[in-house]
C-alpha cells in the first residue's frame, strides 16, 4: 500500500474514515458499486500518487477505463482538503503541484513579460 499511496496502513485508514463521514451515498440507487469503499478510495489515491492514466489503472483494478473515470470523479470531492493559507512574505519558494515544480515569484518586483 505504502509503495502506491505514500500512506502507511494508519494513514489510509484515516482517509478512508474521511471518506465515509463526508458522505460516501454510492450511485444513488443504481446498480451498486463494482469495487468496495476501500478499494474506491485506495484507487483515487494510486491515481494521484502516480499519474497513471485511466486506461493503465483500469486492468490493475480489473474494471473498465470508463468505471475509473467514475471512481475518481465521485470520490474527487470528498478527497479535497482545506485551502492552505498563501504565505505573505515568503517570495523566494518552490511549489510542488502534482510533481511538477512551479517557480512562485512576487509579480510587484518584476514585470510580465508580454510576447
Amino acid at each position: 500500500m505504502e509503495t502506491f499511496t505514500g500512506l502507511r496502513m494508519s494513514g489510509f485508514e484515516g482517509l478512508l474514515k474521511v471518506v465515509r463521514e463526508r458522505g460516501n451515498k454510492g450511485p444513488g440507487g443504481g446498480r451498486p458499486w463494482c469495487l468496495p469503499l476501500a478499494d474506491r478510495v485506495l484507487l483515487v489515491a494510486v491515481y494521484y500518487r502516480t499519474n497513471l492514466t485511466m486506461r493503465q489503472l483500469a486492468p490493475l483494478f480489473g474494471i473498465s477505463p470508463a468505471t475509473v473515470c467514475r471512481v475518481i470523479q465521485r470520490l474527487r470531492p470528498l478527497l479535497a482538503l482545506e485551502p492552505a493559507p498563501r504565505p505573505v512574505a515568503d517570495v523566494d519558494r518552490l511549489w510542488i503541484v502534482d510533481g511538477t515544480l512551479i517557480p512562485v515569484r512576487d509579480r510587484t518586483v518584476g514585470v510580465s513579460s508580454r510576447n
